[in-house]
């Protein structure tokens, strides 16, 4: 299986990924020399979700996960079509699904970042699957740089989800959104801290297990579930840029110690 992100958020889809099929091997890329994703023009996050997926083909992998948010939004269909008949399936479907099972009111808050938010990829499908419902969305770009330092916690990491959220969440409970979707994968290191700040009230979503219940579902529609019994299992990273820095970041998201020679560093 190829996953590929802009850096180590997708770990958090991958780590999700290998626990629903733990028969299956992942090849990991992120696109670290080149990240974040979600300030770039869309025809730059199109050309460099592209150049990584022609890595991962070229490395023979059956199914591709997009497990950026942003590339997931903006690059989806190019990629489907240059891929196929190889499947391939991003993040935002899983998510928007998500939403819409945990909201109860209707009223839904995404977080992402700026390409997300700016080409309204989160509000669109889940229109699709509510068209009730109210989608209020925030791009929040500090997160991926706190998340990407291994900010997880305290005054800091607190004080900036204040300023992106206080306003979101404002009104009074039966008014604000009941249900907040985590929009880039680099988010869910810092949900601790968002439920912290926003309370027990408030569902926070993120699409790695959605995502990784999708994945099961494309691999028995095509056939391409590894048969029981055979080995499996083994799980290779690769990098565009500073193995130690991947390694020293990347554990945070994988749920495991990383050390740098666990990953391959690649040039697009």
């Amino acid at each position: 299986m190829g996953v590929f992100d802009s850096g180590v958020g997708g770990l958090t889809v991958l780590r999700a990924l290998a626990r629903a099929l733990p028969g299956e091997d992942f090849l990991y890329l992120g696109d670290t020399a080149r990240l974040p994703y979600g300030t770039k023009s869309p025809e730059s996050i199109r050309r460099y979700a592209l150049q990584a997926a022609a890595l991962l083909r070229e490395r023979g992998v059956k199914c591709l996960v997009v497990a950026c948010n942003t590339a997931s939004a903006v690059a989806l269909d190019e990629l489907a079509a240059e891929f196929a008949p190889v499947p391939v399936l991003g993040v935002v479907e899983p998510g928007a699904a998500a939403a819409c099972a945990a909201t109860r009111s209707g009223h839904i808050a995404v977080v992402a970042t700026e390409s997300t938010v700016r080409g309204g990829a989160y509000q669109s499908a889940i229109h699709r699957r509510r068209p009730d419902a109210t989608v209020a969305s925030r791009a929040c770009p500090l997160f991926v740089a706190l998340a990407e330092e291994g900010w997880t916690d305290g005054p800091v990491v607190e004080a900036v989800i204040h300023r992106y959220l206080d306003d979101l969440f404002a009104t009074d409970a039966a008014a604000h959104p009941d249900t907040l979707v985590l929009g880039c994968t680099h988010f869910p290191v810092l949900a601790p801290a968002i439920r912290k700040v926003l309370g027990n009230g408030v569902a926070i979503v993120d699409s790695a297990e959605t995502t990784a219940a999708a994945l099961a579902e494309v691999l028995d529609a095509a056939t391409l579930r590894r048969p029981a019994g055979e080995p499996g299992g083994r799980i290779e990273l690769m990098a565009t840029d500073s193995a130690e820095r991947f390694a020293r970041v990347g554990g945070t998201f994988l749920g495991r110690p990383l050390v740098p020679a666990d990953v391959e560093v690649v040039d697009l």
